[in-house]
């Protein structure tokens, strides 16, 4: 009995291992162009970059800060959380193909009733000891591939959980270098703006003894106070910038302690440029869109389990052991015991409530399927925008050397004009403000292009190498349909 049981077991579970139920995954077609408009034509293609991208900036304060970000930051222990959990029930997915075997056992003492209308024997005593000691099992077939479908969207939904993760180190260490680079400018900015108060305070100086020796007036005296005060006022702002730039310093790496000492942004050198990327490549680099992908892998196989849900469940329901009135002999040859069946269940009548279940499956399926379009395009839209960042920021860069130049020229001049008596002091200050301005102007924008590479390498998902951009023709053909 036992060997026709298991053959049919088998073959049983052979069936179980024919095509699941629901739609199998694809990689949708998503239209995008081939190339980046507002790429440079020259931009040539550099070296491989690894994912440590910030390294190349050659800041060791920066590098430390980054490390401190990955380690001790809040996001990223809840997105380790997060990947441990979607594990755990990636193993509780793959425990379902196995049976789950239970130890049971219900010994009893009982009492039979004399007064039934069948009377008992006498040989049989009428209080007696039932002793039950069974291994059974019950599990369902995956006939229709329900179970598969569970396992592959558990899959996907812990891969998405680590893209998760990998969104949250390439942000945070975005954002910490932005952060950074943003300190370093207001350093820059806070040393130009105390040379310009001490020469407004000389020019304060002079043109107060001018005023005594009766060549200036009250007016230029206080023209001149007020440009002091101008620059005065500007320090304590950039200044109140810079505490708040470390404070937030201090969050992202979780060192609330965290005191920097001043630096210069102009120090730093600017990092390679890729070469313009291709959409396809984005797929294959960015955290995001493989996490939006995963998501709709997940949401694919969901189909497939609430179809297979309107299919009959089949199980198998099995059990041994051993039966007596004594513990001692409960595992005795005589008192085996066992059983072996097989359970069907086919939802006759449910008013349709199995196939709105399928119709909501597909429904997330196509929201799944408009956030990847949407995280794909995003992608695509914030390479370029870096791209041009980069572009304008570089581009700007010459002439606003030039205006620098160009200021502090005037201002000598401007000054050497007054102090003669050739011109009033209202073109010093004129300069004086037109100096200024240029001097933080060019520091910002540097602030700017430095800023752009970052967007840049964030963009194409943190580093990339020499053949991505080799195989990015084939790849936007394959993956998606050019």
């Amino acid at each position: 009995m036992m060997p026709r049981a298991i053959s049919v077991l088998c073959v049983v579970l052979l069936l179980g291992a024919c095509a699941a139920v629901g739609p199998n995954y694809e990689r949708p077609q998503i239209g995008l162009p081939g190339a980046y408009r507002d790429a440079p034509a020259d931009l040539a293609a550099t070296a491989a970059i690894t994912p440590e991208w910030w390294k190349l900036y050659g800041d060791a304060r920066l590098d430390q800060l980054v490390a401190s970000a990955l380690e001790r930051n809040t996001d990223v222990r809840l997105a380790v959380a997060r990947i441990e959990e979607a594990d755990a029930n990636l193993r509780e997915a793959g425990a379902a193909f196995l049976p789950e075997i239970d130890l049971g056992g219900t010994p009893q003492r009982q009492r039979l009733s004399s007064r039934t209308a069948t009377p008992i024997p006498s040989s049989i005593p009428l209080v007696r000891n039932d002793i039950r000691l069974t291994l059974g099992t019950s599990f369902e077939i995956d006939f229709w591939g329900k179970l598969r479908r569970a396992l592959e969207a558990t899959r996907a939904l812990a891969l998405s959980s680590r893209y998760a993760k990998e969104v949250v180190t390439l942000s945070l260490a975005s954002l910490t270098t932005q952060a950074y680079f943003s300190l370093r400018s207001l350093d820059a900015q806070i040393g130009l703006t105390r040379t310009t108060l001490e020469s407004r305070e000389e020019a304060l100086t002079l043109v107060r003894s001018r005023a005594q020796g009766g060549i200036a007036s009250d007016l230029e005296v206080n023209q001149a106070e007020l440009a002091r005060a101008d620059a005065s006022i500007q320090l304590k702002e950039l200044q109140r910038q810079r505490a708040l730039v470390e404070h937030q310093l201090a969050t992202l790496t979780g060192r609330l302690d965290l005191a920097l000492d001043a630096g210069d942004i102009l120090a730093l050198p600017l990092p390679p440029l890729p070469p313009a990327g291709m959409p396809s490549a984005l797929l294959e680099r960015r955290p995001d869109v493989q996490q939006a992908e995963q998501q709709l892998i997940a949401a694919n196989a969901q189909i497939g389990i609430a179809k297979a849900a309107m299919f009959p469940t089949i199980s198998l329901t099995s059990y041994a052991g051993g039966q007596s009135s004594a513990l001692s002999t409960v595992l005795s040859s005589g008192a085996s015991i066992w059983s072996l069946g097989f359970g069907l269940g086919l939802p006759i009548f449910d008013a349709g409530r199995f196939a709105a279940r399928t119709q909501a499956a597909e429904a997330r399926q196509r929201q799944a399927l408009a956030g990847y379009q949407k995280a794909v395009e995003s992608a695509f839209r914030e390479v370029a925008d870096a791209l041009t960042g980069v572009q304008q920021s570089t581009a700007a860069e010459e002439d606003l050397q030039t205006r620098v130049t160009a200021a502090r020229n005037a201002l000598r001049l401007a000054r050497l004009r007054y102090e003669s008596g050739y011109s009033a002091y209202l073109e010093v200050l004129d300069a004086q403000r037109a100096t200024n301005d240029a001097e933080l102007g060019f520091v910002r924008n540097r602030q700017l292009r430095l800023s752009a590479s970052i967007d840049l390498m964030k963009a194409l998902g943190g580093g990339w190498s020499k053949d991505q951009s080799a195989v990015s023709s084939v790849s936007a053909q394959e993956g998606l349909g050019k």
